[in-house]
């Protein structure tokens, strides 16, 4: 009896300690002791891709095309996955902020076994409709063969892969970005370990890429979960405290949907690129397959940045701290931009050297990777004000907003200019129509992050005049 009330006090105490972090620590010092270890995390998550696209390059043109068009069936694992734990892990963030524990672990549980339930039923229907399915994404007659082998082991790990970006989001909104770093990182590792023996020394190719990915990604769900069983002040993750309640489904719902929109859109926009670049040869698809991963590899520091900044707007809006919320945005967007003019300066100048250490010895590949790389390299630094309106609409709970612009970089703006702009400019219009749209999206955020920004300020006042009794 004492030492489950000793057990309960210590809890109690690591929330409150957790609590207080979040709502005093100053906003520069607690967003990067936050950022960083979410940074490296969504770096080694884009480098499951990025190892798989460089060791199957040695494989040959179609091989490395086939990972481009199976990075949509990825993409809409992530969706699954990132609608269901930001949704969670936002509501989570919030009631804390509230101090509603109880509730909190029912949203976690929901989450959860959300994600484990749907990634199982729609990999056993992937694994079902393999062929139609890799053709839907993209695969040419050349290209299907490798694709094939490469998407079914990712469907065969659907489930738990959905799931572990929940634990993940769940274990970051608490405050834990350490945590939920470790299984990332470990994960990460193990595939760059895997991927050369399983490609080449078992001579297993473009299934050896996959299995390698499904297995790294085993681990990690395996050290995201341990992290989630109550350890460490933690919320626990029990299949007791799972509900069918409609109330939870819906604010999860609701607040992961611009990550749905986002993600799902990513998969989407993925296939069209595919089939707008077809015509003109595997080739041009591995081309757009490697700027592609380039591009997310450099994109996921600035994610990991702004996922940093996500938990203290949940905990800061929750308390009714929007001074620290809007303080937060702000250093945010300087710090980001500021980085990003850098990398994509950087990205201008070395576009060719990037591309060849994917695809060497293929001039092809080389000039349309090089030429869409520059093109994506001129808009980079806007990509940071746009994310981190993005991240601040969706973390206050403004979801249209958040899912008008989530929706807005891969599908409204990119979608209509991916398919036309080819018909004019043949694989230049393939290269420029990503830069566009985010240059479209960016020009959409600024007025809807200056709205968020704008009632913030009005609640903290309307929250001083409650204070002085006006």
């Amino acid at each position: 009896m004492f030492r489950l009330s000793e057990r309960s006090q210590t809890s109690d105490e690591l929330q409150e300690r957790k609590f207080r972090q979040m709502v005093e620590t100053p906003i520069p010092k607690l967003i990067v002791t936050l950022s960083i270890p979410t940074i490296i995390s969504m770096l080694v998550s884009s480098i499951y891709n990025m190892a798989d696209t460089f060791f199957v390059g040695r494989l040959g043109t179609s091989a490395t095309g086939a990972v481009g068009v199976v990075f949509s069936l990825m993409a809409l694992i992530q969706a699954i996955g990132f609608t269901l734990g930001m949704g969670s892990g936002n509501y989570i963030s919030r009631l804390l902020g509230q101090k509603n524990r109880e509730k909190a672990e029912v949203v976690a549980a929901t989450g959860f076994f959300t994600a484990l339930a749907l990634g199982a039923l729609l990999g056993a229907l992937g694994l079902i409709f393999l062929e139609p399915l890799v053709r839907i994404l993209g695969a040419t007659d050349t290209i299907l063969p490798y694709a094939k082998d490469y998407a079914s082991y990712i469907l065969i790990g659907f489930p738990y892969m959905a799931a572990s970006f929940v634990l993940n989001n769940i274990l970051r909104y608490q405050g834990n970005a350490m945590m939920a770093m470790t299984g990332i990182a470990t994960g990460g590792i193990l595939n760059i370990v895997l991927d050369p023996i399983f490609i080449f020394v078992l001579d297993m190719g473009t299934g050896g890429a996959a299995l390698a990915t499904i297995l790294s990604q085993l681990v990690s769900f395996c050290i995201l979960l341990y992290h989630s069983l109550g350890r460490n002040g933690n919320l626990g993750i029990h299949i007791s405290k799972f509900t069918f309640s409609w109330a939870v489904h819906r604010e999860i719902i609701r607040v992961g949907m611009p990550s749905f929109y986002r993600q799902g859109l990513a998969s989407l926009s993925t296939i069209c690129l595919n089939l707008s670049a077809g015509p003109f040869g595997d080739a041009a698809i591995a081309a757009m397959s490697v700027v592609s991963k380039v591009f997310m590899f450099a994109l996921s520091a600035l994610l990991g940045f702004g996922q940093g900044f996500q938990p203290v707007c949940g905990f800061n809006y929750g308390a009714s701290r929007y001074d620290r919320v809007r303080e937060a945005f702000w250093f945010c967007v300087r710090t980001a931009f500021l980085v990003l003019v850098l990398l994509g300066t950087l990205g201008f100048i070395f576009a060719p050297q990037i591309v060849e250490l994917f695809r060497k010895g293929d001039p092809e590949v080389i000039r349309i990777g090089s030429m869409g790389l520059r093109f994506q390299a001129v808009v980079f630094p806007l990509c940071g004000i746009t994310t981190m309106v993005n991240m601040l609409t969706q973390s206050v709970g403004a979801s249209g907003r958040a899912s008008i612009l989530a929706m807005s970089r891969q599908g409204i703006f990119f979608i209509p200019l991916v398919i036309i702009l080819p018909r004019l400019f043949d694989v230049t219009g393939v290269a420029i129509s990503q830069p566009l749209s985010d240059l479209c999206t960016f020009l959409l955020a600024v007025p809807l992050g200056m709205l968020t920004l704008r009632e913030l300020t009005q609640k903290e006042q309307l929250q001083k005049q409650s204070k002085e009794g006006v």
